[in-house]
């Protein structure tokens, strides 16, 4: 079998975005499988989400049913005594904070990561025949290994990834699916040819039962041209088995520009004929497509099908939805403003470490507000966007563009590089309601994103509603009354 040829005959027309910090959460992701399409999870950070939510005390009990099924029990059990708060922790008390990743992570690294992404996998699959899948970020490379193995324990059914070309993810997922030790190699500035800097992770420690094999979820990168994907499947360790063809209108992280940023008169990088996609050319390689970036409305999903694409690929719509993880207090101040006409979504050239554009909402006490944003004392201790470089002994360390500037040149770092960064980090899990408060009594602000198309969530609200849900997205895309719905098993204690 040719390693891009495709076991499913048909996939859902519509993928829910993996989006921000726990925006794309199990609540959100389990709602759009149960309406039969494509739900998925967010990767991102979920060591510390997880962390958080059982510091918060795991008020309905889910985390700790879900912690029950995870096959190494010693494991669940031993983040649960060091993070789980009964009743959840005062109001004004600090997170346990967790420990940075890096090129050989500390045990409880590891751990926190494949049992977080098995526990928000699950969550979303819990109790029905509807598919799942899980979207990570090439560039947040150190927590990947154990974050694929994490979600294959929970069944995970597709791999999402962008900001980054992915491909050695796909061999890398045969071997997990059968319990080999695997590595994966990691970009370093300064490093030689002759270098080589990578990171292994050794699944059998999380699975007790290595006769059993993993099931082998579909991969899909997601990619901004024809070209990047037809690179893909001919240069891709395993098989792929599809991809996201993602606009630069989409919102969150966005490719740069072909040819380099330059910006316009209102300091947004310039896109131009080469940065769209030729559905001809995709049509070329002969994998199912989604496409992505303002294709939210059943007149475009019906197009796309027309021209050839397997459907669409929808994050704002979802991301301000009831279901989402984005607190209830920004979600209602962005509606608010879409609702009176004054919402403006800008594409940041500057704002992520990443290099990466990065669409922010315009929102009142956001890190949107630049003067509200100077008053923060410069500090990474997150540690998700740094970067690798090669130090003077020949090691490998790690810099951010927004830690400290002195910090950041003193590790060979370029000044310049430092101007407008934002700290994503703490401001994407501020908008997921894990505001970090520091010792000074600063408190983080939350950073908000969308598509260029946000103003168009209007068409999923009823008369005089000032909410809508998953399945009114879906159903308004599909052009029906109502989403049809997967099989629900039978299942004691579910969240439905």
């Amino acid at each position: 079998m040719d390693k891009n040829s495709t076991a499913i005959i048909s996939h859902p027309p519509i993928i829910q975005g993996g989006m921000g910090v726990a925006v794309s959460n199990w609540h959100l992701a389990r709602a759009v499988s149960l309406c039969g399409q494509l739900g998925v999870v967010s990767g991102t950070f979920l060591d510390n989400v997880l962390t958080k939510r059982l510091q918060d005390g795991d008020l309905d009990g889910s985390l700790r049913r879900a912690l029950k099924a995870f096959p190494a029990q010693e494991v669940a059990e031993s983040i649960l005594r060091a993070y789980f708060i009964e009743g959840g922790k005062a109001e004004n008390a600090l997170y346990r904070t967790v420990p940075m990743h890096s090129l050989k992570s500390s045990k409880v690294v590891i751990d926190l990561t494949v049992l977080a992404n098995f526990v928000e996998v699950f969550l979303a699959k819990e109790g029905h025949d509807g598919v799942v899948g899980v979207n990570y970020l090439t560039k947040i490379d150190l927590p990947t290994l154990p974050s694929l193995y994490g979600a294959m324990l929970a069944g995970v059914d597709y791999v999402l990834m962008g900001a980054g070309i992915p491909k050695a993810i796909p061999g890398i997922l045969d071997k997990l699916s059968v319990g080999e030790v695997v590595s994966l190699k990691i970009e370093v500035a300064g490093a030689l040819p002759e270098d080589s800097f990578e990171m292994t992770f050794d699944p059998s420690p999380y699975h007790p039962n290595r006769e059993e094999k993993l099931k082998r979820p579909f991969f899909l990168p997601i990619v901004s041209s024809s070209t990047l994907a037809l690179s893909l499947t001919k240069k891709a360790s395993g098989r792929v088995d599809g991809f996201v063809v993602e606009h630069h209108t989409a919102g969150g992280h966005n490719a740069p520009p072909r040819g380099g940023i330059t910006v316009d008169e209102s300091g947004e990088p310039k896109y131009g004929l080469k940065d769209e996609p030729i559905i001809a050319e995709l049509l070329k390689i002969g994998l199912p497509f989604w496409l992505a970036g303002s294709y939210a409305t059943a007149e475009k999903l019906a197009a796309a099908r027309e021209a050839g694409a397997q459907g669409i690929q929808v994050g704002t719509a979802f991301a301000y939805c009831e279901e989402s993880g984005i607190c209830a207090e920004i979600k209602n101040q962005v509606i608010e403003k879409v609702l009176d006409g004054t919402v403006e979504v800008f594409t940041d050239p500057r704002a992520s470490a990443s290099g990466y554009p990065f669409k922010v909402v315009k929102l009142e006490g956001t890190m949107s507000e630049p003067e509200e944003y100077e008053r923060r004392k410069r500090i990474c201790d997150g540690g998700y966007l740094r970067s690798a470089y090669k130090t003077e002994s020949g090691s490998v360390g790690f810099r951010c563009a927004a830690e400290p500037v002195e910090e950041y040149v003193k590790k060979g770092g370029n000044a310049e590089d430092t101007v407008g960064r934002k700290c994503l980090c703490n401001g994407l899990l501020a908008t997921a309601g894990f505001s970090k408060v520091h010792s000074d009594g600063y408190e983080e602000l939350p950073i908000v994103t969308a598509g260029k198309e946000l103003a168009s969530i209007t068409q999923f609200f009823e008369d005089k509603a000032s909410s809508y849900t998953a399945a009114q997205v879906i159903a308004t895309l599909l052009g029906s009354k109502s989403a049809q719905p997967a099989a629900i098993h039978s299942c004691a204690n579910v969240i439905s």
